[in-house]
């Protein structure tokens, strides 16, 4: 069987989509992440929230929750700082979520 000469072009222009395919579908390393505003400044009710939610969070025994900051603004919780598992910062959005005039939690926690 002999090639024409348009058929070896004709394969070679076919695969070029596929071999320039798999550089756009390598993950890139380093995306950005969504970064939350967590607010500045707590009103004295937003203070009291937060007071709240950090004694809830530090009478907890089950896990170490002490390297959590919060911070409230109008009912939303703000986490952030570190745990040491999954299950930890799952326990502190639950006893966040637990604390009278919570109105939602954002979760900024890292997992060690």
């Amino acid at each position: 069987m002999r090639f024409t000469g348009s058929f070896v072009p004709f394969v070679v222009l076919s695969m070029l989509p596929f071999a320039f395919s798999c550089q756009t579908l390598q993950p890139e390393t380093a995306q950005p992440e969504t970064a939350v505003a967590i607010p500045a400044a707590e009103t004295a009710q937003d203070q009291a929230l937060s007071k709240s939610v950090r004694a809830r969070l530090l009478a907890d025994k089950k896990v170490d929750l002490s390297g959590i900051k919060v911070v409230s603004n109008s009912g939303t919780v703000y986490l952030s700082g570190t745990v040491r598992s999954l299950d930890a910062r799952q326990q502190a959005i639950k006893l966040a979520w637990e604390v009278r005039g919570v109105q939602s939690v954002v979760n900024s926690l890292e997992v060690q």
